[in-house]
């Protein structure tokens, strides 16, 4: 058997297996919508809100007072400010430092699974093609071994053969908006982190620290970051 007669008994599989592989990739796609819909939900953060209650306690150095704020509090930027201010005794440099790892962290757990659901939103549509493509040369095939030529038997077959072009962008169009409905709001969580950190850390820089252990301490000298 040469190369090409393996291809075509290959083809003549026809589409199927492909609605099949299509199926199964809509089923991962539409658990990991809902997986990343809920988890969300649950560290939505109120981010104006939190930046308003802690503002007047860091510009009075009040840390401790700021970390009992930020209990119960959800999301990336409540924890990038417990971080930096559970270090504050250590310095700006490493207060930056510990915020920075923390807002690193957690964003690739905010970013799991989303390259699955940009993969199949970009590839669905040519895996679709692709089925279309066999269930057609299937048809032709059939065709070509029949007595006499009927036409509406082939125009059915091509029919079905274009069935898996829609299921391929049926599975892509949603993957498409879940990718970048997530990727957005990954973005704006990371960009709200920042100016949490940002704000700790300029007000562990310009303000005395008070409610430490062992009473009132003075800020810590400037340092390059």
């Amino acid at each position: 058997m040469n190369l090409e007669e393996l291809f075509l008994k290959f083809s003549l599989l026809g589409a199927e297996w492909v609605l099949w592989l299509l199926v199964i990739l809509s089923l991962g796609s539409v658990a990991i919508m809902v997986e990343r819909a809920v988890l969300f939900a649950r560290i939505r953060c109120d981010f104006h809100a939190l930046t308003e209650k802690l503002r007047p306690l860091l510009r009075s150095g009040d840390l401790q007072g700021a970390l009992k704020a930020l209990e119960g509090e959800r999301g990336l930027e409540a924890a990038v400010a417990r971080a930096g201010l559970r270090e504050a005794d250590r310095g700006p440099a490493t207060v930056e430092e510990t915020m920075v790892g923390v807002r690193t962290r957690e964003r690739l757990g905010l970013e799991r699974n989303l390259a699955f659901l940009g993969t199949v939103g970009a590839n669905a549509p040519f895996i679709g093609l692709f089925g279309t493509v066999l269930g057609i040369i299937k048809a032709f095939h059939s065709l070509a071994g029949a007595e006499s030529a009927n036409f509406k038997v082939v125009m059915a077959d091509i029919s079905e053969a274009l069935v898996a072009t829609g299921v391929g962008l049926l599975v892509a169009i949603p993957a498409v908006i879940a990718f970048n409905v997530f990727g957005r709001r990954v973005r704006t969580v990371v960009a709200n982190s920042e100016a949490m950190g940002h704000m700790v850390l300029a007000q562990l820089k310009g303000e005395p620290l008070v409610g430490q252990e062992g009473g009132e301490k003075t800020a810590p000298a400037k340092k390059p970051i």
